[in-house]
């Protein structure tokens, strides 16, 4: 058997408040104590960095995927694992999703949003079942929760979208979520 592999999803900067970077750093941690692998953007900057320096300096391996247009935004790390390196965005989360067992989504912006909408549009769909995990740090995710409750009540979606994603207070709860949904 392989060793799981856990798609995080988060942002390239790291927010207004310091707990998103100390659970993004707690997450590459402990991620790293499971002996899972981090599949994630390949940046090295903002919540993405943090994951992945913490995973690595805990002894984590790490696959790293980034376009080449972002290359020198998001400071790509290339001392992963395994880095890969795509022609597109699109490209990139498709080779993320595929290569990976489960999604987890810290704080982001606009492209944490499109990611997470993606693989939640294609579990509504039926194209996967891996388990999808907001870590909602401090709330940050509750407006979204609150819009995917409304969504839901105005009649766009069924309800069991809803349980299609769960949500984790912390890097710890998210951690032992993943244990249950990966093993079971």
């Amino acid at each position: 058997m392989t060793k799981p592999s856990i798609c995080v999803y988060c942002g390239s900067r790291p927010g207004a408040r310091p707990a998103y970077v100390a659970q993004a750093a707690r997450f590459g941690q402990l991620l790293a104590s499971k002996d899972w692998r981090l599949v994630y953007g390949a940046g090295d900057v903002g919540l993405m960095g943090e994951v992945a320096r913490a995973a690595q300096s805990n002894g984590a391996e790490t696959f790293g995927v980034i376009p080449t247009h972002l290359m020198s935004a998001e400071a790509g790390k290339r001392d992963l694992t395994r880095f890969v390196i795509t022609e597109t965005m699109h490209e990139r989360k498709k080779v993320m999703f595929m290569n990976s067992d489960a999604i987890v989504v810290l704080p982001g912006g606009a492209g944490t949003l499109d990611e997470f909408f993606e693989v939640l549009t294609w579990r509504q769909l039926g194209l996967h079942a891996k388990p999808i995990i907001l870590l909602n740090t401090e709330g940050y995710w509750s407006p979204l929760l609150q819009m995917m409750q409304q969504i839901v009540e105005e009649g766009f979606a069924d309800p069991s979208m809803l349980d299609m994603v769960q949500t984790a207070v912390d890097a710890e709860a998210a951690i032992d979520a993943l244990g249950v949904l990966i093993a079971g």
